[in-house]
């Protein structure tokens, strides 16, 4: 028997290929005497809280005090999470990103003070003090926004109470995440080849896109095998984060969770209702498309397994890390010139953190603060996929650069209901370009694979789970216990019911919602799908419709930040995202490259 393959350890993976986090701190001394400063500077909080109401240069005084604050506490939380993210079975940046969640929970806790302080001036005295310092004048959104909460801030005391809570609500979340990053150990599997691999989540995506169905199934299997045995305690962690959320809507007196988080950014709920009401209208087009899978497989029975494999054999393109760069350049570059430049420095300053490693976070992320890069974490595998991924990360990072170089920090970062866009339009354009410059029928026709799969697991999918993420806030709000048994038997359902009669009801699939992470945030998951139809109008616009003032809105989104409420920062850049349109528009281009990939079939099928 031959040795299983396992992944490098942190210290074997070539420096070339790390984030360079010494932008950050220069060392873990520097990080250790910036932890120190902070904790001294918040001990000026009692002094700046009693003048904070007087005049109005106090006022402007404390603004600046809770802004400084933050801003030094996000730097010195990006290092520790980044430090524990690259090697989450390292004791010692797991004991740093300890010290800096507690430190982030201690800084919430010393400044839950301003904004009962803010909403308890009357709006004389605020006009009053706009009026007599103009060194205000930058602030009046950031205080306008804090006005919008005014129904929903309590008395000093409860704020500070729950504040210093913040960390113990975090717990389900760093529990889960222990739990399935470092904690959690999947079996030797074989691969294509036949050779054993230790399976981990980078390589389970690999596997599930292998053309042999034995490795897929068997990747499948024992997956779902581990998560089975912790069921139990995966259905405690999720009910636990649900009710953190549904108590915290409740005692701030919003009528939901879902209320409490899209309030944050003023977004309507009608906005998240309408995402599942369209996709709902529109689901025979993704049972279409699995059909069409069933028939091109030529399976009996189509499994979940079956679902990400590529559909005409073994891809017919992938890319080393080295060549995605070069095709992630030629693809943005309707973006313009100034756009590239800054991609280009990401790749050249060492932005991205490239190779998976034991211990290393599973999945991809952009991440960062106003004083740090937008750093980018990668599990790389030679695919298309990956370019993907990395064409999509660039999109968050160059939204963050752009955004913190022309906002002050008060504005310099963005609401998450946007987060999404940015990056699935660079999807988009990358998929624009790859369909201009392959013309083999058979690269067009996996392209064209590639695009629907990606739509199907933004759009439809995470439709599917936000469907299932109010479920369980609502089922605990109305105090149905969130067993296993019960979050299984939903999950089962929901799942039948996106992808129709034709996919078999795997067993295992019932337990899918025991290993999404995103499950532990705080309904993000639809933004995904709003934010991937925001962008395929964005994107049609500049590449299809080379529509030059349409760049130039998009540049200022990018470069928008928080300074506007979301929805009107989209609207300025031609979406309106209150109005089912943009949905319906992008599944129209669905049903359009659905169309012509069945096409591009027959013309295969005629020809062979």
């Amino acid at each position: 028997m031959s040795e299983a393959k396992q992944l490098p350890t942190r210290a074997e993976v070539p420096v070339a290929l790390t984030w360079d986090l010494t932008k950050v701190f220069p060392d873990d001394q520097s990080f250790e005497q910036a932890y120190q400063e902070l904790k001294e500077d918040l001990e000026q909080t009692p002094v700046i809280k009693q003048n904070f109401k007087q005049n109005a240069q106090a006022f402007l005084q404390g603004i600046e005090f809770l802004l400084a604050i933050y801003r030094k506490a996000e730097k010195i939380y990006v290092y520790a999470h980044l430090k524990n993210d690259q090697d989450t079975a390292n004791t010692t940046y797991q004991s740093m990103y300890g010290k800096a969640s507690t430190l982030i929970a201690q800084t919430g806790e010393a400044l839950s003070w301003f904004e009962p302080e803010v909403l308890s001036l009357s709006e004389e005295q605020l006009e009053a003090f706009f009026r007599e310092e103009s060194g205000l004048h930058v602030y009046h959104h950031f205080i306008e926004e804090l006005l919008n909460k005014q129904d929903h801030v309590l008395p000093l005391e409860q704020e500070a109470l729950l504040a210093g809570a913040s960390e113990i609500f975090g717990g389900a979340s760093d529990t889960f995440a222990i739990l399935n990053n470092a904690d959690l150990k999947f079996p030797v599997v074989k691969n294509e080849a036949g050779e054993d691999v230790q399976l981990t989540h980078g390589v389970y995506g690999q596997l599930m896109e292998s053309t042999d169905r034995t490795v897929r199934k068997n990747a499948f299997e024992a997956l779902y095998s581990v998560y089975q045995q912790f069921k139990n305690t995966f259905a405690q962690t999720l009910s636990t984060h649900v009710k953190v959320h549904n108590y915290k809507a409740k005692v701030r007196g919003y009528d939901s969770a879902r209320q409490a988080a899209l309030s944050s950014n003023q977004i309507p709920e009608d906005v998240y209702d309408t995402l599942v009401l369209v996709v709902n209208q529109y689901m025979p087009l993704l049972h279409r498309y699995v059909e069409l899978r069933k028939e091109l497989l030529a399976v009996d029975e189509l499994h979940m397994y079956d679902l990400y494999t590529p559909l005409l054999a073994e891809a017919p393109i992938k890319y080393t890390y080295e060549e995605a760069q070069q095709e992630a350049l030629k693809a943005l570059a309707p973006l313009g010139e100034d756009y590239l430049a800054v991609v280009q420095k990401a790749f050249d300053e060492r932005w991205i953190d490239v190779v998976e490693n034991q211990g290393k976070r599973s999945g991809a992320y952009s991440s960062g603060a106003y004083d740090t890069q937008p750093y980018i974490l990668l599990n790389w595998h030679d695919r298309l996929d990956e370019l993907f991924t990395l064409v999509h990360e660039m999109g968050h990072s160059v939204h963050s650069y752009y955004t913190r170089n022309n906002q002050p920090y008060v504005y310099g970062d963005y609401p998450i209901f946007l987060a999404e866009i940015a990056s699935t339009t660079n999807e988009n354009i990358l998929t624009d370009y790859l369909l201009k410059t392959q013309k083999d029928p058979k690269v067009r026709a996996y392209i064209l694979n590639h695009f629907l799969d990606g739509f199907k697991g933004t759009v439809f999918r995470q439709t599917q789970f936000a469907e299932f993420e109010h479920f369980i806030h609502t089922e605990d709000a109305a105090g149905h216990p969130l067993t296993n048994e019960h979050l299984s038997n939903f999950y089962g359902e929901l799942n039948a019911k996106y992808y129709g009669p034709v996919v078999e009801r795997d067993p295992e699939i019932k337990n899918e919602w025991t290993r999404i992470p995103h499950f532990y945030y705080n309904y993000y998951v639809y933004q995904y799908a709003t934010g991937f139809s925001a962008a395929s109008a964005l994107a049609s616009k500049i590449v299809v419709e080379n529509d030059a003032e349409a760049l130039d809105r998009y540049l200022a989104f990018l470069k928008a930040g928080s300074s506007d409420y979301p929805i009107d920062v989209m609207k300025k850049a031609g979406v309106d995202m209150t109005q089912p349109n943009y949905i319906e528009d992008a599944m129209e281009i669905f049903a359009l490259r659905l169309g012509e990939l069945e096409d591009l079939i027959a013309e295969l099928k005629e020809e062979a």
